[in-house]
């Protein structure tokens, strides 16, 4: 029986759909949900998608928890920026680029006879989402959303599981920090990935840096607001090995 950090919602999920292959990003979410699916006693195995868009810290965080949970994970390479439609970073870029990544892990899922789920979810706001018009087209389940469990609800329950993951900040790929309507590159991505990496072994978490071409925009959340004041020398001498402007603002995250 599963134990008092799992809903009913989901036991019930599990027990009706008991062969699942999980799109895994090593987050809150889908951490919980890999716990929860391990927990409920289900036949589940985690794909992860490695690319220009997850940052290389991500990825060895999921392939981390996944080792630490005893189920089978497998990453397998991704290319969006091969697509001009999610390259050129329009207002479908989202939605065309989890198409395409839900497009590959049904054929892998269909193969196996499983059935396809994701982490979104109660909290996710499909106005706001919209790349969630792809699990619809692909059928994917979202058994925290399906269940009632917002976000909050998973962090509540991840501590209570004793999960390292309960209070990682809400994170999104690395393509989130270019400007819509300006084309996505790798070079951008990788000023992007090393800034925010190196910010965050200074002590920052849930940061963002913005990427305007030869300017940034820094977010920082309210709880590092100190830190930054009494780092700002050495955060923007690591900005500026990229850009020559930096201007900032706040980061909100759940």
């Amino acid at each position: 029986m599963p134990g008092p950090c799992v809903s009913n919602g989901l036991s019930q999920f599990f027990r009706d759909h008991p062969k699942v292959l999980l799109a895994f990003s090593g987050g809150a979410d889908s951490s919980y949900l890999l716990y929860a699916a391990k927990e409920c006693g289900a036949d589940v195995v985690a794909y992860t998608l490695r690319g220009p868009f997850q940052a290389r810290s991500e990825t060895a965080a999921a392939i981390e928890f996944a080792g630490s949970m005893g189920v089978e994970h497998h990453v397998i390479d991704a290319d969006p920026l091969s697509d001009p439609g999610i390259a050129s970073n329009g207002p479908d870029r989202c939605y065309l680029c989890k198409k395409s990544m839900f497009n590959t892990l049904r054929s892998i899922s269909d193969g196996q006879g499983r059935e396809l789920i994701d982490a979104t979810n109660l909290s996710d706001d499909p106005r706001t989402r919209p790349g969630m018009r792809a699990l619809e087209e692909f059928g994917v389940l979202s058994p925290l959303r399906l269940s009632g469990i917002n976000k909050s609800q998973v962090r509540e329950l991840s501590r209570r599981a004793g999960l390292p993951t309960a209070d990682v900040p809400s994170n999104s790929c690395l393509a989130t920090r270019i400007m819509g309507g300006i084309a996505i590159t790798s070079e951008a991505l990788g000023r992007v990935e090393e800034s925010e990496q190196s910010l965050s072994s200074m002590g920052f978490s849930g940061h963002r840096v913005r990427d305007r071409g030869d300017r940034c925009v820094l977010e920082v959340r309210e709880r590092d607001s100190e830190l930054l004041r009494s780092m700002k020398a050495e955060v923007e001498s690591v900005l500026r090995r990229h850009y020559t402007a930096i201007d900032y603002g706040r980061r909100e995250t759940e």
